[in-house]
């Protein structure tokens, strides 16, 4: 379950469910991703000491994949079976297959097992709603003294995008996540730009929301 802005989602009517859209959006996408991570995961996690990490909404599993080439143990999780279906085997063409622990797994009625150095949502986006930030504070009661949680969010979409929810800007993401629990502090909350090409070949400039939290 990961938004992507330069792919067009799609149309869902009120009585589909949010698993059935999922496996439609993943049905209708390549099997095969650019494996590519996230600037923004890689940029925050630079420097960590690679533990046990979690992705929200693994998609295809870039992210997933390149962590556990940073030498991560990973479980990755995803709302869509055909999306875990396309990470593990994204992950057994990089050789990190046996690194990463793929779930599927509804996060607004459950949450992954275990305790982890690194939770990662990146892009953890839907035109259905969901309480993302309930997930969000669920998140803090699995990570480690010391562990990250990275929320990356599109801020500003380029111009040829459809989606119409509402992008926020990383204040309005951090809002209802607070008061933090007790030891915990903002590493960053803050917005950052990119230049993304789009599906002619066109590029514009986009901004992603980014909330740093870490436990103390």
């Amino acid at each position: 379950m990961k938004f992507i802005v330069n792919h067009e989602v799609a149309m869902h009517d009120e009585q589909q469910t949010a698993e059935t859209f999922w496996e439609s959006h993943y049905d209708a996408m390549s099997p095969i991703s650019n494996g590519i991570p996230g600037k923004m995961l890689v940029r925050f996690s630079e420097g960590l000491t690679p533990g046990h990490a979690l992705e929200l909404g693994c998609g295809r599993g870039d992210d997933s994949v390149w962590l556990a080439n940073q030498g991560w143990r990973v479980t990755a999780a995803d709302l869509s079976n055909r999306a875990i279906e396309y990470a593990a085997a994204n992950a057994e063409r990089s050789g990190v297959r046996e690194s990463i622990t793929f779930t599927q797994c509804d996060l607004t009625q459950g949450f992954p097992q275990g305790e982890f150095n690194l939770i990662v949502a990146s892009f953890l986006e839907s035109p259905l709603d969901f309480d993302r930030a309930r997930i969000f504070r669920t998140a803090f009661n699995h990570l480690l003294p010391g562990g990250l949680l990275l929320i990356t969010s599109h801020a500003k979409v380029p111009s040829w995008s459809k989606h119409r929810h509402p992008f926020i800007p990383a204040a309005e993401v951090l809002a209802p996540l607070m008061p933090l629990p007790q030891g915990w502090e903002v590493q960053f909350c803050g917005e950052f730009s990119r230049v993304m090409t789009g599906p002619e070949g066109q590029q514009d400039e986009v901004s992603d929301s980014v909330v740093a939290l870490r436990r103390g």
